[in-house]
């Protein structure tokens, strides 16, 4: 299914912004009333933002903003990253309640904070799919609910249906850095031809990017000539 931004879509965002000013709600964070955007403007302020100079491939701290040694030593299959946030607190909270709490408002929101970055130009927008059991336990897939309002925002055509998640790995925040590469291995597959086509994927957060190196290499075997990832908050910490 491919999702394009329509007269509807538009009037869609146009009812929701309305909404939002006349029923204002209690920020996500302090309670504070009648927070415009979910957020209060104090709290909004105090969200960690990823430091200007870092790696323009996997987002990483860097000097200067050039490519990180780690990336240097082992290029990713992906060509950039970017993200908004540090995932760290409250980021993190806010994160937990979209995803377990299933607070699916907050998508709007770290859409709209994610726009804040230079305008991606992309043939196909495609979210990190989710495996068949997790999205059963979950109900939805959160990358899907932050790529339809960036979708429609951009321009971007939203294909949901080009890539499926085929192996339900462990966890790959119980697992070692080094370990995370081999658990993700062969977890997705591709079912269209992405020949010379420019694809920006999109998730939530980014911890050691094994997943999304993966992801993008499948998206690469299939034709892609270009990999962005498109992220709310990136872990500045890999795990040892």
């Amino acid at each position: 299914m491919v999702e394009r931004l329509s007269i509807e879509g538009q009037q869609r965002q146009m009812w929701q912004r309305l909404l939002n000013r006349l029923l204002p709600q209690d920020c996500q964070l302090c309670g504070k009333p009648d927070a415009g955007d979910l957020l209060c403007t104090a709290c909004l302020a105090d969200l960690p933002r990823l430091p200007a100079g870092h790696c323009p491939l996997c987002a990483l701290p860097a000097p200067a903003g050039a490519v990180c040694g780690g990336c240097l030593r082992h290029p990713p299959h992906f060509d950039a990253t970017h993200a908004s946030l540090v995932y760290a607190f409250p980021v993190d909270q806010l994160v937990q309640a979209f995803k377990y709490g299933h607070q699916l408002a907050l998508a709007g929101l770290f859409a709209r904070l994610m726009r804040n970055e230079p305008a991606i130009d992309a043939d196909v927008m495609i979210p990190l799919p989710l495996s068949q059991q997790r999205l059963r336990e979950r109900g939805f897939n959160q990358a899907v609910e932050i790529a339809r309002p960036l979708a429609r925002a951009n321009g971007i055509a939203l294909d949901l249906q080009a890539t499926a998640r085929v192996a339900d790995t462990a966890a790959q925040a119980g697992l070692p850095w080094k370990e995370r590469r081999a658990n993700i291995r062969h977890a997705f597959e591709c079912r269209m031809d992405l020949s010379d086509k420019s694809v920006v994927v999109v998730d939530d957060v980014m911890t050691s990017g094994a997943t999304l190196d993966e992801f993008a290499r499948i998206l690469k075997l299939h034709g892609a000539t270009r990999v962005t990832n498109w992220v709310l908050a990136r872990t500045l910490k890999h795990e040892p």
